[in-house]
This record gives structure tokens, sequence and C-alpha cells, in this order.
């Protein structure tokens, strides 16, 4: 059986009718139990109300839990413990690079407790995970890989409250294996997306953990398209006193929980992303690129959560910590509905 925990965030329920849509029979969970009621009777499925910490005592009956609750530095750890604990397998949607880290430093325990743990599992960082494997396919020994997307126009609360999470930490590379720390928007380049030619910005994005368990690769940068002004606010708050950051982020936190509500049902149907990747090997000159088209990034995540949930289910995913290219293979995200790729350039 499958438990969606976090079912009543904009994320998650779009996930919860995703499952229902494809003939899974969840357990929806989550903190809050009235607004949970509601989702559970709209899909017609039980629910279990209880915060992060029980989760440990509310996993009877179930095989694999999808963690939706962000932000996933908050939650990821009393649930994976309890997951671990009871050899339930762990998904979740999460895109910040600590949790990637704190999961993937599980993977011995969860191997021996015959658990999987695949964290990442929607728009973050499915499309680039996959991407980046596709790439390592076509040039196994690359030394450096860049990778860089389009399109994540609005955000639900969830993802707005987990980037001002990492508010004031800057940019991030990885550098052979190593995670370093850069400016913010510390770099730019230009990609020729399938639409048109951008200018992407240096962000820490998660395939910054994720890539190098997938392919290898030891180099890694991953690029977002964000507006000009966008990118310039970024690179003025280097200048920032850290103590200011850390007074504004509870003002920010509330607005964002007042005024935040994510995409429109319009924008999810009309909505699409676009996805680049370079691999290069830095020894040879030898590189190669590919590009792939998405529907709207929390669209996607719905899809791609609920077939990596069955996936799992069914078996396909090895014992540990995987990733979603890892585990699935290139083409996890390209079977998805809706995405046209691989364009190899």
């Amino acid at each position: 059986m499958l438990c969606i925990y976090g079912a009543y965030g904009y994320t998650g329920e779009l996930v919860a009718e995703t499952a229902v849509e494809a003939g899974l029979d969840p357990v929806l969970a989550g903190r809050n139990g009235a607004r949970l009621a509601d989702v559970a009777a709209a899909n017609d499925c039980e629910y279990r109300a209880f915060p992060v910490e029980e989760t440990g005592a509310n996993l009877d009956g179930v095989d694999t839990l999808l963690n939706c609750a962000g932000p996933f530095v908050d939650t990821y750890e009393p649930v994976v413990d309890a997951c671990l604990e009871h050899g339930v397998d762990y998904l979740d949607i999460t895109g910040e690079i600590a949790v990637f880290e704190g999961i993937a430093a599980r993977d011995g325990v969860a191997a021996d407790a015959d658990a999987t743990l695949l964290p990442g599992v929607g728009f973050d960082v499915v499309p680039t995970d996959c991407t980046a494997r596709h790439l390592a396919d076509r040039l196994p020994d690359a030394t450096h890989l860049e990778l860089a997307f389009a399109g994540l126009s609005s955000v639900s609360r969830g993802t707005a409250l987990s980037a001002l999470e990492s508010l004031g930490q800057g940019g991030a590379v990885r550098r052979d294996g190593r995670l370093l720390h850069r400016p913010v928007a510390h770099a730019t380049r230009r990609v020729p997306f399938a639409d048109r030619e951008r200018t992407v910005t240096a962000i820490p994005w998660g395939d910054l953990a994720t890539a190098p368990w997938t392919t290898g690769v030891p180099n890694v940068t991953t690029y977002a398209a964000i507006p000009q002004v966008a990118r310039l606010g970024m690179r003025g708050s280097r200048f920032l006193p850290s103590a200011g950051l850390r007074l504004a982020k509870p003002l920010l936190q509330t607005l964002v929980e007042r005024t935040v509500e994510g995409p429109s049902e319009r924008r999810r149907e009309r909505g699409r992303a676009e996805v680049w990747g370079e691999a290069r090997d830095e020894r040879t000159g030898e590189s190669v690129q590919t590009r792939l088209t998405t529907p709207e990034p929390y669209a996607l995540t719905a899809d791609a959560a609920v077939a990596a949930a069955e996936r799992v289910l069914g078996g396909d995913a090895d014992p540990g910590f995987q990733t979603p290219g890892g585990a699935f293979g290139a083409a996890f995200v390209t079977d998805l509905p809706g995405v046209s790729g691989f364009d190899d350039l």
C-alpha cells in the first residue's frame, strides 16, 4: 500500500489525485486532520492524521511512503528513520541538496533494512537527473556535467518555503566530487533550449547531490533561466548582512503563507518546461548535448511521483539510496505523459 504524506498541500493534493486516477488506493496522511479529511473525502481514500514524529506508529500496512510535505529539511529525518525501522520504502519530491545528502548517508542502513530510499521524484530532479543519465550513457568517460532548465514561472507555498530555508546560503558547485560553496548566481552562460536560446544563471539545484550518484561524473554545475532583475537581486543579496537575512526570514515566511498558492489548473495544463544538458571529457575535448521538453513542472511532478511510486511498489528499485535516473534509467522521464525528447545535439 502507498501512503502519501502531506496530501493536503498544493503538490500533495495533485499527487493524491493522480495516484487515484492511476488506479492506486493510497492512504493519505498529514498533520492537519481537518484539511486531510477534505482531500480524502474528495478522493474516496482512507486517511491518517499524525505529525512526522509519529510516523512509525502509523505505518501499519504501508509498503511505500511518498513524502510531499516540505520544507523537506524539516520533515525527512523522522520519516526516513521510521521507514527504515519498519522496512518501508521512502520517496519524496525534494530538491534540497542537504536532504539528498542526508538521505544518501543512510544508504547502507537502507540496504540492510531491504528498503529503498528514493528522494527527488518530482520536477526536482527527475528531468535533469534522467538527462544526466542519458548524457553519461552517451559519454561514459565524461568529467564535467552541466544541466539547465527553464519554465518554473510560478511556485507553490511549499516550494517557496523550501527556497526561504536556503536564504543566505549562497550558491554551490560539485568539483572533483566535493560540494563547494560559491557566491549566489556566480556564473551565467547561454543555452540552446528547444524553444530558443536563453541566458541561464548558476543555482544550487538538487542535481549537485544526485548527478554524481547517477553518473559518476565528479564535476557538476546546475543552472536555471531566471529574469535578469531576479539575477541582479540574487547577486545583490551577497552584500546583505547575515543577521538581516535571519531577521527577514520569518516575515517572508508569513508573507508566503498568506499569499502564495501555486499555479492555476489552466497554467498547469498549458505550461511547459525546457531542460538542457551537456557532458564533456576535459581530457579529450569530446562533448555531447541533449535537451528535453516537459509539461508544466507541477503537472510533471504529480505524474513522475506516482510513476516512481508504482515502480517501487512493483519491486523495480533496488534497496538503498537511489536516484530517479539511477533506479529506472534515462527513459523514465521520456515515458511520462507529455514529455518530448531526448533531442541530441
